[in-house]
C-alpha cells in the first residue's frame, strides 16, 4: 500500500487574545520505530473528555466558523476571568481526540504482526488521518469487529470497569453513578447487570428514567423531583451503596448522596456512634457537567470522603496485569456490554463547523457524534 506523504490533523490553541480555536494542520508522513504501528484512523467518537481538551473553557454557544475544507477553522470566544485560569496554554498547537478506531497500513520490525488488522486505539490525537503509536497500545479487535465497534473501546468501557474495580478495592458493595443516562452510565448498567453489581442510577428528567428502566435498572432516582432524597435515601438502604461517582462535579449533588447515604445507615442503629455512620462513604468526583463550586453541606458524620477520580491515573495504579485483563473483557464484549450508538458520522471539517458543534456540544442523551476522518473534506 501506497501512503500519502502527509495527513491532516485537528490541533486546538488558545490565542492571547482570547480565543479558542480548532483547525486542521497538515503534518508530514512519520518514520516508524521498531515497536511502532501506523493506524489508518476510521472512527472516533467525541466524548465530553475530548471536548474539555477541544474547547477548554471557551463559550461554545458563541462559536464561529470561518473557511472550509482543511481550511476550516473554528473560533470559540474565551473571557477575561476564565483567561487567568488557562494563561500556560497560550500559543500551543494541541492534538485533540482521545481514542479511536483503525487498520494498521504499516509497523516497525517487532509489530509486522498488527498490518492489516483492525484496532482500537487510546493515547490522544485520534482526530487526524492517521496516528502513529506504539503498538503496546492497539488492542486487536476480533474479526466480527469494525472500526465503528473499536472506536470507543477504552475510555467509557475502561471507566466502566474501573468504577467496579475501585469498588471491590475499597471494600464497598454497591454504586451510586449520576448522570446516568449517559453513554456511559448504559454501559454501567448493563456491566453491573451482568456482575450481578447493584447500581443507584441518579438521572434529571422523566425521560431519562423511562430509558434505564427499560433496559432492566432496578434503581432509578430523578434528581428533579422533590422527592428526590427521600426516594435516594430508600434506593440506599436497599442496596448498602457506600460509594457513589458523579460525573456533574459542581453544586450540591454530591452533599445530597452523602446526606442520603448517612440517613440509610442510620437505619442501622448498630453501625452509629456519637459521630455517626462508622460506615465510611465515598463520593468521586469525575466529571465536570457543572462547572460550579462544589458545595458541602457536612451533617453526615465524620466517616466520609470526596475526591477527584481520574481514569489514567487509577489505571496507572493498578498494573498493567490488571489492565490486560480489563482489555480483553471489553474485546470479549464490544458488541454487548460495551456497545457504543452514534448520532452521526461527520468528517474533521464538519467537526469545526458551529452548527454541528452546537449538537454534539449539547451532551443530550444519546447524542454522540463519531468523526470518520477519511470521509470527504
Amino acid at each position: 500500500m501506497t501512503l500519502p506523504t502527509t495527513y491532516l490533523q485537528m490541533v486546538s490553541k488558545l490565542t492571547a487574545d482570547g480565543e479558542q480555536q480548532l483547525q486542521l494542520r497538515e503534518r508530514d508522513m512519520p518514520a516508524l520505530g521498531d515497536d511502532e504501528a501506523l493506524v489508518r484512523v476510521e472512527a472516533a467518537p467525541i466524548n465530553p473528555s475530548d471536548q474539555g481538551a477541544m474547547f477548554g473553557w471557551g463559550a461554545v454557544n458563541r462559536a464561529r466558523t470561518e473557511g472550509t475544507g482543511a481550511a476550516t477553522v473554528l473560533h470559540v470566544p474565551v473571557s477575561d476571568h476564565d483567561m487567568r485560569k488557562v494563561q500556560s496554554a497560550i500559543g500551543k498547537h494541541l492534538p485533540v481526540g482521545n481514542e479511536g478506531g483503525g487498520t494498521v497500513v504499516a509497523a516497525g520490525h517487532d509489530a509486522q504482526g498488527l498490518v492489516g488488522k483492525r484496532v482500537g486505539v487510546m493515547g490522544g490525537s485520534m482526530y487526524a488521518q492517521y496516528r502513529l503509536t506504539k503498538a503496546a497500545l492497539c488492542l486487536p479487535l476480533g474479526a466480527e469487529h469494525n472500526a465503528r465497534d473499536g472506536a470507543a473501546c477504552f475510555v467509557n468501557p475502561l471507566t466502566a470497569l474501573s468504577m467496579l474495580e475501585t469498588m471491590r478495592r475499597e471494600g464497598h458493595s454497591a454504586l451510586v453513578h449520576t448522570a446516568a443516562a449517559s453513554t456511559l452510565g448504559q454501559m454501567l448498567n448493563r456491566l453491573c447487570q451482568a456482575d450481578g453489581v447493584q447500581l443507584v442510577n441518579v438521572v434529571r428528567s422523566q425521560e431519562q428514567e423511562i430509558l434505564l428502566r427499560e433496559m432492566g435498572a432496578a434503581y432509578v432516582v430523578n434528581s428533579s423531583k422533590h422527592s428526590f432524597v427521600d426516594d435516594l435515601t430508600q434506593a440506599l438502604i436497599e442496596t448498602g451503596a457506600t460509594l457513589a461517582f458523579d460525573a456533574t462535579g459542581g453544586g450540591r449533588l454530591a452533599s445530597d448522596i452523602l446526606t442520603a447515604m448517612e440517613s440509610a445507615g442510620a437505619e442501622t442503629p448498630s453501625t452509629h456512634s456519637m459521630y455517626g455512620s462508622v460506615t465510611h462513604k465515598q463520593i468521586y468526583l469525575y466529571g465536570m457537567l457543572d462547572t460550579s463550586e462544589t458545595v458541602l453541606t457536612r451533617n453526615y458524620g465524620w466517616a466520609w470522603g470526596v475526591g477527584a477520580w481520574l481514569l489514567p491515573n487509577f489505571l496507572a495504579r493498578i498494573g498493567d496485569e490488571a489492565v490486560a485483563k480489563m482489555r480483553q473483557r471489553v474485546v470479549q464484549d464490544l458488541t454487548t456490554t460495551f456497545k457504543n450508538h452514534y448520532a452521526g458520522e461527520i468528517s474533521l471539517s464538519e467537526a469545526l463547523q458551529s452548527d454541528v458543534v452546537a449538537r454534539y456540544s449539547a451532551k443530550r442523551t444519546g447524542e454522540k457524534f463519531l468523526i470518520n476522518p477519511q470521509l470527504p473534506l
